[in-house]
């Protein structure tokens, strides 16, 4: 597979970035695909395609996926051995406000990387879910094996929809596919809309933070370079279908159709409270805090179940809450030239 390029759809993003960066340190070449859309601060992406694009084995297209014509022609041009699809139309609390943006990048763009890959040979498609499909769900951890069909917001109902989609192709097509439940990502070059980052731009400043369900929120938070290792150990390992699958007991989380859901998260969550003082350590100041109710959309809590990560992969994450909000903080210094 590692002949021809991989593709890594939302490069220009959080974890695409890093993905792309892992696999052009393995000697992957690497096409990266984002439509560097204004959703957050497009110089920030603009900062992490430029590290990428130092790399000769990278290169860069510039489009969206809901373009259906250019989509068609960017998979029939390269063929891609390997897909990596992580852009969409991230946020909870976004979806509030803007829901025909989730239809269009995450059930039409999506559909159009499906179209892609069924009509290239794609070998294999790893595709981010996200933990939100748990939804409505209380029992901790939230296991694979468990019924998500109860979402509590329009974003985690698409990436629901997406699971489902690329089930009906690997049935329908065979296309090898594997869905990512990602909980809580943080690290270096974050996303601006997420947790860590807000926390920080408002105890640099000075700002009070707000803090939803009275702070009393428990989140999986999960190291960038776990997830990273998670992927670069996945994307040789396509679904081959499980052979003891029964509709008469349907396991949600394998088919006989080369299909397969992992969640990917740090198994271990941290309290809100906690994250936010492990922040005024590194930043050397104490947040003003602003305690509100929950908000429409959100959960209590997350905890991810990685049992058969463990089985089949060997893998295990490997930083602690502590080391990574200690290189989230030096990224964020050195970034904001504090």
């Amino acid at each position: 597979m590692s002949d021809k390029a991989v593709l890594v759809t939302g490069a220009a993003g959080f974890i695409g970035f890093h993905i792309a960066q892992r696999l052009l340190s393995a000697g992957r070449v690497v096409v990266g695909l984002d439509a560097v859309n204004d959703y957050y601060d497009p110089k920030l992406k603009e900062a992490r395609l430029d590290i990428l694009k130092r790399d000769p084995n990278f290169s860069f297209v510039k489009l969206d996926l809901a373009n259906r014509a250019a989509t068609s022609l960017l998979f029939a041009q390269y063929r891609f051995p390997a897909v990596i699809h992580l852009a969409a139309q991230a946020g909870v609390r976004y979806s509030l406000q803007h829901p025909h943006a989730y239809i269009d990048a995450n059930i039409g763009g999506f559909m159009n990387v499906l179209e892609g890959c069924r009509h290239n040979d794609c070998k294999h498609l790893l595709f981010a879910s996200s933990s939100s499909v748990y939804g409505a769900n209380t029992k901790l951890p939230f296991s694979v094996q468990d019924n998500v069909d109860h979402p509590v917001s329009l974003y985690a109902a698409s990436k629901r929809a997406n699971e489902l989609m690329a089930h009906a192709y690997s049935h329908l097509y065979r296309i090898p596919a594997t869905g990512l439940r990602f909980f809580t990502v943080y690290g270096p070059w974050g996303r601006p809309d997420m947790a860590m980052f807000i926390f920080a731009k408002a105890i640099t400043e000075g700002k009070p933070i707000k803090l939803f369900n009275g702070g009393n929120m428990r989140r999986d938070f999960t190291f960038v370079d776990d997830v990273s290792e998670a992927i670069m150990r996945l994307i040789d390992r396509p679904p081959q279908g499980n052979p003891g699958w029964s509709g008469a007991k349907p396991d949600p989380a394998t088919s006989a159709a080369p299909w397969k859901i992992y969640n990917i998260g740090n198994s271990h969550p941290e309290d809100l409270m906690h994250v936010v003082s492990l922040l005024e350590k590194q930043f050397g100041r104490v947040a003003a805090k602003e305690m509100l109710p929950m908000q429409p959309g959100d959960v209590p809590a997350t905890y991810a179940d990685i049992d058969d990560l463990a089985r089949e992969i060997g893998f295990a994450p490997a930083t602690t809450i502590e080391n990574g909000i200690a290189k989230f903080a030096k990224w964020y210094r050195d970034y904001h030239n504090l």
